[in-house]
C-alpha cells in the first residue's frame, strides 16, 4: 500500500498528559486534524517520542506527507553512501526518525504489528551489516586481515553476523536490543587463522561500540554477543568450524531453540546460510523431540524463580514477556512444539510465532483455533509491550507499579483503563490456559496393586539401561502407574507384564522414548498391545523405538500410498542430502517407519495377511528403486557413468511375485548392458564387467550393512546364472545365451517370478520381453515334470516341517504348492507371477483340473496367512504349545479358527489333500538326473 500516511489513519491513542499534548497539537496544526491529533495524543503519553517530534520536526513533516513505506526507505537507501567516519552520527539519526516513523504508524494503525516489526528489523539489518562491512574494509586497507583483498569487503572477508531471537524472526520490538552471533569461515585464512581471527576480533568490538554506544546524537541499538557458544569462555567472534564443534557436542536445548530464529543478516550472507545448514541436525532432530518439553518447561521455572514470577497475575508490575500467561510463554509453546517435529516436517521451520503456529496448524500438530487464539493474543501482547518501551525508551516489559502508571499504557492503547485492565487480565489468564497444560508435567497417579511376581519384575525396572538417568527416571515415575493399569487391562496380565519387560529392558535409553509416552499417552495402550501380542515386534520396537514418531506424525492410519508415492518419497528424501551414509541412514530410518506401520495395521487387523504382504514387498520395491539411483551415483563419482544403458536390478522369488512378510529377505539379480561401451569415464575408469559387479556389491552393501539405524534387508543373490559361483552382475547378452543354452529347470522357474525393479527403462523391458520369451520356448515336454519332481524329492528331504505350524516347508504347504504353481506357468509359458495367477494358467493349459486349483488354493491361503503371522510374531518356527495368549488369539482371529487345537487340525487336513494333488501332477521324482541340487541349497 502506497497511500499516504493520513489517509491510512484508524485509531489512536487517548493523551493522558494534557499539557505536552497541546504543546504538539499546537506545533504542528499545520499538518491537519486528523495528524496533528495523532501526534498531540502521542505526545501525552510519551515523553521520548514527544522529544524527537521536536527534535525531528523539519524531517517529520515532509515524511508525513509520503507513503511511510518510502518514507522509510529515504532514510535507509541513503546510509550507504556514508564513509566509516560519518556512518555512526547517520545511523543514530536514522535510528531516531525510524522510531518516530515506526511508533506513529503504530499508533495510528497504519502499519500492523508484522510490518511495524519489520521496519526496526530492516534497521538493524542495514545498520549491522553497513557497519560490519565498513570495518573490515578498513582493516583490509591497514593491512591487518591477511590475506585479504579489498574486494574481499563486500563479503566481510568470510564474516558473517547471525540475527539471532525476534532480529533474526523479523520481530523486534520498539526498544530492543539485538542478539548477534558473530563468526567467520576459517577456511578463507589457511595457515592465518590466528591472525584473521584477531583482526575480526577487533572489528566485532568496534562494530558494537559503533552501535552500543551513547554519544550526542543517541546510539542505535544495544548489541548482546552473549548468545554465542558457551559466551563467558570464547571471543566475540569464533570461527565456524569452532561453533559447529561446539553444537554437536554440548549444544543444549535452549540454543537449539535460539537457531530457530537464526538469520544471516551483514557481512557474508552465504557463508552465514552454509554454517546454518550444518547445524540443521543439531536443530531439528531426526526423531520427534518431545524431550524438549521437559527441558522448555524447566527453562519456564528457572527464568520465573529468577525473576520471581510465581504467583497470581497482578497487573501492576507484571512481566509482559516472562510473567504468567505472558509472550515468551507463546514464544516457547511454539519453538517447542517445532522443535519436537520439524526434523520430519521442514515445512514447520519458520522462524516468525505467527507463522510458527499457523504452520503448526496446517500440519495438524495444533488445532486451529487454538492456533488462532494465540495468534490473537500476542499480538495484542506485543502492543502492550511497545507501548511500554514508547513512554521512555526503555527496554522493559514491565507493566507500571502504580495504577497512574497503568492508567497511562491504557490511554496510550487507545482504551479507558477499566477496559484495558479486564481485557489485559483476560489474555493473560488465557495464554496461561492454552499453554501452561503442554509444559507443566501431571502429577504421578496411584498405581494398581502388584502380585509378589510383577514386583519383583517391576522393582527390576530400576537398573535397566533407559532408567540410569536422573531425567529419565523423573519422567518414567510418572508414567509407570499409567503403564501398569493399561498392562492389567490385557488379556494375559502377566504375559503381557514379562513382555513389556522386555521391551523396557532392551531400550538403550529411556529419555526420548519416555518424554514421547508423555505427551502421547495413547502410545502406552499401543505398546502394551504389541507386547501382549508380538514380544519380536516390542523387541525390534526397543531396538527402533523411533519408529514411534510415525504413529504421531498424522499419516499413520491414512491409506497405503502405493509404490509410486512411496518411491519418490525416498528419493526425494535422499535428495536433499549430501553426504552417501546420511542417505544409506535416512532410507534405514524412513524404511522402519513404513515397515512398521505395515505390522502394527495387520496385528491390529485392519489389513489381511495378503495385504500386508503386498504392502510389505511395495516397500521393499520402493527401497530398491529410491536407493538405486543414490548408489548408482556415489558409484558414478569415482568410476564414471555407468557404460551404455547401465544395469537394471530384478527381484525374484516372492519380492518379484510381489508377496513378502515382516521377515522377508530380498532375492535380487542384476543384469547389464554396455552396449560395446569397454569401460567408464571418470576419475577412476572401471572396465565394464569389474564396473557392473563392484556396482552391484555396492547396492547389496547399501541394502545390507549395519550401519547407525540397523541395515535394510538381507540380500539373496543365489539366483543369478550358474549361482554362487556366476558373476554377481551379468551382461544382457550372456543372460540370454545362459538362459536359451545351459540353465537348468529350477533357474527358468525362478525366472517366472522375475520382476524389474530399478534401472535403466528400454534395458528393463528388453529383459522381461525376453523372460517371456524364454517361457515360451523353456516350458515343453516331459523334462519339466520330471525335474520337477525330483527338485520337490529333495527340498522336501533337506527342508522338512520343523514344527506342527511349520507354514512353509513340507508337502502340501507354502513351498511346495508355489512350485507346483512356477511349474504350471513354466509349462503354460505364462507370464503371471503370483501364485493364484499361475495356478489359473495351469487350469487354462490343461495341466490342473479346477478341483485341484480349489485344493491347492486352499492350502496356499491358510499357509500364506500362518505364515504372514507366524513372521510378526517370531523371527524362527512357530510353536502353538509356546506361544503367548495374545499371539494366540492374533493368529486365531487371522486364521478363523476356535482353538489352537482345530487350527492344527485343520492345516493337517489341508495340506494333506494338497500334497496328495501335487504329488498326483508332479510324480514322486525319484527317476530324476541330479541337476537339482543347487535349488535345495
Amino acid at each position: 500500500m502506497t497511500a499516504p500516511f493520513a489517509s491510512r489513519l484508524t485509531r489512536s491513542p487517548l493523551p493522558h498528559d494534557p499539557a505536552p499534548a497541546a504543546e504538539i497539537a499546537a506545533q504542528f496544526s499545520d499538518l491537519g486534524p486528523e495528524l496533528a491529533g495523532l501526534l498531540s495524543a502521542t505526545a501525552g503519553c510519551s515523553p521520548f517520542l514527544r522529544g524527537l517530534m521536536l527534535r525531528e520536526a523539519g524531517w517529520l513533516r515532509p515524511a508525513l506527507s509520503l507513503a511511510p513505506e518510502t518514507a522509510l526507505s529515504d532514510v535507509l537507501t541513503p546510509l550507504g553512501d556514508l564513509p566509516l567516519a560519518d556512518l555512526g552520527a547517520g545511523l543514530r539519526i536514522a535510528k531516531r526518525r525510524v522510531a518516530l516513523l515506526t511508533a506513529l504508524a503504530d499508533l495510528g494503525g497504519v502499519w500492523p504489528l508484522e510490518t511495524v516489526t519489520g521496519a526496526l528489523t530492516a534497521l538493524a539489518d542495514r545498520a549491522t551489516d553497513l557497519s560490519l562491512k565498513r570495518l573490515v574494509a578498513d582493516e583490509i586497507r591497514r593491512g591487518k586481515l591477511p590475506g585479504a583483498t579489498p574486494e574481499d569487503a563486500e563479503t566481510a572477508g568470510g564474516m558473517v553476523a547471525l540475527a539471532m531471537g525476534k532480529m533474526g524472526a523479523g520481530e523486534l520490538n520498539y526498544s530492543s536490543d539485538i542478539d548477534l552471533v558473530i563468526l567467520f569461515d576459517e577456511t578463507r585464512y589457511p595457515g592465518a587463522e590466528q591472525e584473521a581471527r584477531a583482526a575480526l576480533i577487533r572489528v566485532t568490538r568496534k562494530m558494537t561500540a559503533l552501535l552500543s554506544d551513547l554519544t550526542g546524537e543517541g546510539y542505535v541499538f544495544r548489541t548482546d554477543l552473549r548468545l554465542r557458544p558457551d559466551a563467558a569462555v570464547t571471543p566475540v567472534c569464533l570461527s565456524m568450524a569452532a561453533a559447529e564443534s561446539y553444537y554437536e557436542s554440548v549444544g543444549r536445548t535452549w540454543e537449539r531453540a535460539a537457531y530457530i530464529k537464526a538469520r544471516p543478516c551483514a557481512g557474508d550472507l552465504a557463508a552465514g546460510e552454509k554454517f546454518l545448514k550444518t547445524l540443521t541436525p543439531f536443530v531439528w532432530r531426526k526423531h520427534l523431540d518431545f524431550a524438549a518439553i521437559q527441558d522448555a518447561h524447566d527453562m519456564r521455572l528457572r527464568i520465573r524463580d529468577h525473576r520471581r514470577l510465581h504467583g497470581p497475575v497482578v497487573l501492576e508490575g507484571h512481566n509482559m514477556k516472562l510473567g504468567v500467561g505472558g509472550i515468551r510463554e507463546i514464544e516457547f509453546f511454539t519453538q517447542t512444539r517445532q522443535l519436537i517435529a520439524g526434523g520430519r516436517d521442514p515445512s514447520l521451520r519458520d522462524r516468525t510465532t505467527v507463522g510458527g503456529l499457523r504452520a503448526l496448524s496446517a500440519a495438524g500438530w495444533l488445532p486451529g483455533e487454538v492456533a488462532e487464539d494465540l495468534i490473537a493474543q500476542y499480538r495484542a501482547h506485543r502492543e502492550v509491550e511497545h507501548r511500554l518501551q514508547m513512554v521512555n525508551d526503555a527496554q522493559t516489559h514491565d507493566l507500571p507499579v502504580t495504577p497512574e502508571g497503568v492508567d497511562r499504557i491504557a490511554h496510550f492503547m487507545g482504551e479507558p483503563p477499566e477496559s484495558f485492565r479486564a481485557g489485559l487480565r483476560a489474555r493473560l489468564l488465557r495464554v496461561e490456559e492454552l499453554t501452561e497444560g503442554f509444559f507443566a508435567p501431571g502429577e504421578a497417579e496411584d498405581g494398581p496393586e502388584l502380585s509378589e511376581s510383577a514386583r519383583q519384575i517391576v522393582d527390576g525396572w530400576s537398573h535397566y539401561p533407559a532408567l540410569r538417568s536422573d531425567r529419565a527416571v523423573s519422567i518414567f515415575t510418572r508414567l509407570r502407574p499409567m503403564i501398569l493399569k493399561s498392562l492389567r487391562r490385557a488379556g494375559n496380565p502377566d504375559e503381557a507384564l514379562v513382555a513389556f519387560d522386555g521391551f523396557l529392558a532392551g531400550l538403550p535409553a529411556g529419555v526420548q522414548i519416555f518424554a514421547l509416552f508423555d505427551a502421547n499417552p495413547s502410545l502406552v495402550d499401543l505398546i502394551v498391545d504389541i507386547a501382549a501380542t508380538s514380544p519380536m515386534l516390542a523387541r525390534y520396537l526397543a531396538r527402533n523405538a523411533g519408529v514411534l514418531d510415525a504413529v504421531i506424525g498424522g499419516s499413520f492410519f491414512a491409506p497405503w500410498p502405493g509404490t509410486a508415492a512411496l518411491t519418490a518419497e525416498l528419493r526425494q528424501q535422499l535428495g536433499d542430502l549430501p553426504d552417501y551414509e546420511r542417505k544409506l541412514d535416512t532410507a534405514r530410518r524412513w524404511m522402519k517407519e513404513w515397515h512398521f506401520r505395515v505390522g502394527v495395521h495387520h496385528l491390529r487387523g485392519l489389513i489381511d495377511a495378503f495385504e500386508a504382504g503386498k504392502l510389505y514387498a511395495d516397500l521393499a520395491e520402493a527401497v530398491v528403486a529410491g536407493i538405486w539411483p543414490a548408489v548408482s551415483a556415489e558409484f558414478a563419482r569415482k568410476h564414471g557413468p555407468a557404460p551404455g544403458r547401465g544395469a537394471v536390478v530384478l527381484g525374484m522369488g516372492s519380492l518379484g511375485a510381489g508377496r513378502l512378510n515382516a521377515g522377508s529377505d530380498l532375492d535380487l539379480i542384476v543384469i547389464h548392458d554396455a552396449q560395446g561401451q569397454e569401460q567408464s569415464e571418470g576419475p577412476r575408469p572401471l572396465a565394464a564387467r569389474p564396473y557392473f559387479a563392484r556396482l552391484t556389491q555396492a547396492l547389496v552393501t547399501a541394502l545390507t550393512a549395519p550401519m547407525a539405524e540397523g541395515r535394510l534387508y538381507e540380500v539373496d543373490m543365489r539366483l543369478r546364472p550358474s549361482g554362487r559361483q556366476g558373476p554377481v552382475a551379468t551382461a544382457l547378452s550372456s543372460f540370454r545365451s545362459y538362459q536359451l543354452e545351459e540353465a537348468w529347470t529350477w533357474e527358468h522357474l525362478a525366472l517366472t517370478r522375475a520382476r524389474p525393479l530399478a534401472g535403466d527403462a528400454s534395458l528393463a523391458a528388453e529383459v522381461e520381453a525376453f523372460r517371456r520369451e524364454v517361457l515360451a520356448v523353456k516350458g515343453q515336454g516331459q523334462k519339466v515334470r520330471s525335474d520337477v519332481a525330483e527338485m520337490r524329492a529333495r527340498l522336501q528331504a533337506a527342508k522338512p516341517a520343523t514344527a506342527p505350524w511349520d507354514a512353509k516347508n513340507g508337502p502340501g504347504r507354502l513351498m511346495d504348492v508355489e512350485l507346483l504353481a512356477e511349474t504350471c506357468a513354466l509349462r503354460a509359458g505364462d507370464p503371471a507371477r503370483r501364485v493364484e495367477q499361475q495356478l489359473r494358467a495351469g487350469v487354462k493349459g490343461g495341466q490342473l483340473s479346477q478341483s485341484d486349483e480349489t485344493v491347492l488354493l486352499e492350502a496356499y491361503r491358510l499357509c500364506w496367512r500362518l505364515q504372514a503371522g507366524t513372521r510378526l510374531l517370531t523371527d524362527g518356527a512357530l510353536d502353538p504349545d509356546r506361544l503367548g495368549e495374545g499371539g494366540c488369539a492374533f493368529l486365531l482371529r487371522e486364521l478363523e479358527d476356535a482353538s489352537p487345537g482345530a487350527l492344527t487340525a485343520r492345516l493337517g487336513r489341508v495340506v494333506e489333500a494338497a500334497a496328495a494333488r501335487v504329488t498326483a501332477l508332479l510324480g514322486t521324482g525319484d527317476d530324476g538326473n541330479g541337476e537339482t541340487g543347487r535349488a535345495a541349497d
